[in-house]
């Protein structure tokens, strides 16, 4: 019993080395725009997550750039105003399998990250057409494929829930 934990232990360090060296490799690109703003976040708590790097930033939104995820601080006062802390920490952890799904498609899109899911992801989270659209339609969010694919990568990969 004990080497079958253990093996499964080497297996999951070993996939997050060659996690780690795929997402500074075939998907350099976000993940150098990742470390900039790792950078101007440095002074934001940061936590690893299943071997990339949180940034626990005073925003509401979230946003994945390859090794690099940004989500929700939970103890950030304005947004402990807009929610109760039990919603907010909770927002907060499904937006970070949301955002940790989007670090898989970069894995496998690699360069083709920012063009083919990056743009219309951002597009889909902050042009005011589509934030009236889901308003007014009540659209959720999960609409657009790009975050129903990592919705779907998340959720199969952490076995948690993520954003609807």
């Amino acid at each position: 019993m004990k080497r079958n934990q253990t093996q499964k232990l080497t297996l999951a360090l070993r996939w997050r080395i060659i996690y780690i060296l795929i997402q500074c490799t075939w998907a350099i690109p976000q993940t150098f725009v990742g470390f900039l703003l790792f950078l101007k976040y440095r002074n934001q708590p940061h936590t690893f997550y299943y071997g990339c790097i949180r940034t626990h930033w005073n925003r509401l939104d979230g946003i994945s750039l390859g090794l690099f995820i940004f989500t929700a601080n939970d103890s950030t006062p304005n947004h402990l105003k807009r929610i109760a802390k039990s919603q907010s920490q909770q927002k907060s952890e499904k937006m970070a399998v949301h955002e940790y799904g989007h670090t898989y498609q970069s894995l496998l899109l690699g360069p083709l990250y920012l063009p083919l899911v990056g743009l219309i992801s951002f597009s889909w989270a902050r042009l005011p057409r589509y934030q009236r659209m889901r308003k007014d339609y009540s659209v959720p969010y999960s609409f657009c494929w790009t975050e129903q694919w990592a919705n779907y990568l998340g959720e199969k990969i952490l076995k948690q829930p993520s954003l609807k």
